[in-house]
């Protein structure tokens, strides 16, 4: 192979690198400009994400970090009905969402005001699903409603949360830390790539 062949293609990688590098760079400051709390203070129902299930049956750190999230923000809104959306993996001993509905039930949340969303495995199966299940219930899914979650999600939350219920709505959102390091960083490099899967992909 020429030397200027070599050149040429050397520079094409280059670029093809620094291209990417960049790109990446911009869907993470999306993913990070995502993270933050944003509440109008009239929502009547509260959707949380789900999350792992460690084998033993508890929420995983990071659940457990939406959970906890989440009951502060019930504290003052006692009558506030609460969607926990997740189904079960193959490596979960229960559903996401009853493992959640039990965290809450057991730190003093009524389980009468609590609606199970078991059938979803991914966040637009997520929203997809609750709104099915807010409207078999007899919800207004065009009424405000605030979604629970880890920070670095709350963009691709908001993205097909958008793309599911509409725009006749003013949407909340809680950001739960992060609290287990390894996992943490894990998601920050998953979730740009995850924010574009979805762009593309996540559609009606």
């Amino acid at each position: 192979m020429k030397a200027s062949l070599r050149r040429r293609l050397l520079r094409g990688a280059l670029a093809l690198v620094l291209a990417g590098i960049l790109c990446f760079g911009v869907l993470f400051g999306i993913v990070c400009a995502g993270e933050r709390d944003e509440v109008t203070g009239e929502e009547q129902v509260m959707v949380i994400l789900g999350c792992k299930v460690m084998p033993g049956g508890s929420p995983s750190i990071l659940l457990r970090d939406r959970l906890d999230k989440a009951l502060e923000y019930l504290a003052d809104h006692p009558d506030m009905t609460v969607v926990v959306s997740g189904g079960q993996g193959g490596d979960e001993p229960t559903s996401e969402a009853q493992c959640m509905a039990s965290y809450l039930t057991e730190q003093g949340i009524d389980p009468e005001r609590i609606l199970l969303e078991e059938e979803s495995h991914n966040t637009w199966q997520n929203l997809n699903r609750t709104a099915e299940l807010l409207a078999a219930e007899g919800y207004d899914t065009t009424q405000d409603m605030i979604v629970v979650s880890s920070g670095f999600h709350l963009s691709r939350a908001r993205m097909l949360w958008g793309r599911v219920f509409g725009g006749a709505y003013n949407l909340s959102t809680l950001a739960a830390p992060a609290s287990h390091r390894p996992s943490k960083v894990a998601m920050y490099i998953r979730e740009p790539l995850a924010l574009v899967k979805s762009f593309l992909f996540d559609r009606g």
